[in-house]
């Protein structure tokens, strides 16, 4: 389930540094997050999905990788970051 580009944009305008930065560890979360969120709706439909539910094992990985790291770089802007998307740790 992809993102749409006015999402982007909005994730971007709230975690990003400026209006263009896709990159920093905190706006690939959020991306990761929001996709998570979507892919956890549809599973309440499509109990038996595998092949979306291995798509979503890995976007759970590659978030928990880089929140990983973020804590490791910034460990204030962790905590900020996990309270504002509501992702308990």
């Amino acid at each position: 389930m992809p993102l749409g580009k006015e999402k982007k944009k909005e994730l971007v305008k709230k975690f990003g540094k400026n209006e263009s930065d896709m990159g920093s560890a905190e706006v690939q979360i959020a991306m990761l997050t929001e996709r998570i969120n979507s892919l956890t709706e549809h599973f309440q439909h499509h109990k038996k999905d595998q092949h979306s539910r291995r798509g979503l094992i890995n976007m759970v990985n590659k978030r928990r990788k880089l929140l990983k790291y973020l804590m490791k770089k910034d460990s204030e802007g962790y905590k900020k970051l996990i309270g504002e998307l509501d992702i308990r740790k």
